[in-house]
């Protein structure tokens, strides 16, 4: 049964809307639905614009990290270089690095490197090794005492490798009576003793034309440690030990194979072995 139109002087007693009432009510249903949805992704639309403008939470070395790119630079801005080539490199008369290390001038001054170079750093684990009978992990410290009528005087050494990852490399070694100025002498000697490596590819496997191995066998001496690089084919990676590997990475070898002599537990010598042998890549011995 239909319900029947309402009106002023015969009201309706059926609750049912009549079919007029339900399609008015549909339209309403579905105009209201239309704009929910707007709504909703504007909603959206203004959450993820905060969630992009917000800035992202940075981790402590991404922090350290800016903190000292932004003290670089202003060292390099506020810099007076005291030597000719500096003063040669901050005119910009001298923009390539390989010329002064081709031509034997002797660098005095770190900014030199920081101006033409945009170089990473890493630190060698020369420390002794915490826990029971050395049984812990190695740190990048080297603890010594001095024994006096006051009392023990302690020094922190550290021993940093500085490298661009395209054939320059450099160690330096630092010591100091507290960890931090350590770590920064051990930089700028790094940097004064920035050498060139020569890449190539010398595998007879291997038939590539990418710098990525050494270019013929070297071998490098310090100490007791004798060290022989030979060149691999591309894909093997580099089969040294740990600590020589940060050396080779920051020089830009990405395969290579070592084989290692003497005691090599001591990495002082290890390190210093293998730019030994880094160094005869540009020198042809007869």
């Amino acid at each position: 049964m239909m319900a029947k139109e309402e009106t002023v002087n015969e009201p309706k007693d059926l609750v049912e809307p009549t079919p007029e009432e339900m399609k008015k009510m549909e339209k309403e249903e579905k105009t209201a639905e239309k704009m929910i949805e707007k709504v909703e992704e504007k909603e959206d639309e203004k959450m993820v614009k905060e969630a992009e403008e917000e800035p992202k939470k940075k981790t402590f070395a991404e922090i350290r990290k800016e903190r000292e790119k932004k003290e670089q630079e202003e060292k390099l801005v506020s810099w007076v270089p005291k030597t000719q080539i500096g003063k040669d490199v901050k005119a910009g008369k001298e923009k390539d690095i390989d010329e002064i290390l081709d031509g034997r001038k002797r660098i005095l001054e770190p900014e030199i490197v920081d101006t033409l170079l945009k170089l990473e750093t890493d630190l060698v684990l020369i420390g002794q090794a915490k826990g029971k009978f050395g049984g812990g992990k190695r740190r990048a410290w080297r603890q010594t005492q001095k024994k006096t009528k006051e009392g023990n005087i302690l020094t922190f050494s550290a021993m940093a490798i500085v490298g661009d990852k395209k054939g320059h490399v450099g160690v330096g070694y630092g010591k100091a009576k507290e960890t931090l100025p350590a770590r920064e002498k051990s930089l700028r000697t790094a940097k004064l003793n920035l050498i060139r490596v020569r890449r190539g590819c010398a595998h007879f496997d291997c038939s590539c034309d990418e710098p990525h191995t050494v270019p013929y066998e070297v071998n490098g001496k310090s100490g007791s440690v004798k060290i022989r690089l030979t060149p691999a084919p591309q894909g093997t990676g580099l089969v040294v030990g740990d600590e020589v590997k940060k050396v080779l990475k920051l020089a830009g070898i990405k395969d290579v194979y070592g084989t290692t002599k003497g005691h090599v537990r001591t990495t002082f010598n290890l390190v210093k072995a293998t730019i030994n042998a880094l160094t005869k890549t540009t020198k042809l011995e007869k």
